[in-house]
């Protein structure tokens, strides 16, 4: 039974709004990146790639291992290794719909 639920989540990506970093990223969503808990070197050398807080994040293609993976920002997408995604942190999102305006009564 959960080999053909983790097969359902593999094949049916839903929106998770819980994801923390990259690597809980899940083919089809997207992230929006808060810090780098990076050396500054390495840090430094990701934003220059475009990893910049505030900017939307997609996983793409891995290695048959997983590692590593691929992600597009910026309109770029660079390899990561599993150590250095699992760095990158996202923003948590809530799951709450947004609140809906008053209606206006004339």
């Amino acid at each position: 039974m959960a080999v053909k639920k983790a097969r359902q989540a593999k094949h049916n990506p839903l929106p998770n709004p819980g994801a923390a970093n990259l690597m809980e990223l899940r083919h089809g969503e997207s992230g929006i990146l808060d810090r780098l808990d990076l050396p500054d070197d390495d840090a430094r050398r990701l934003m220059e790639l475009g990893f910049l807080p505030g900017h939307a994040i997609t996983p793409g293609h891995s290695a048959p291992g997983g590692d590593p993976r691929v992600f597009r920002v910026d309109g770029s997408e660079v390899a990561l290794r599993r150590e250095t995604a699992k760095k990158l942190i996202l923003r948590q999102t809530s799951t709450e719909p947004a609140p809906r305006a008053a209606a206006k009564v004339s």
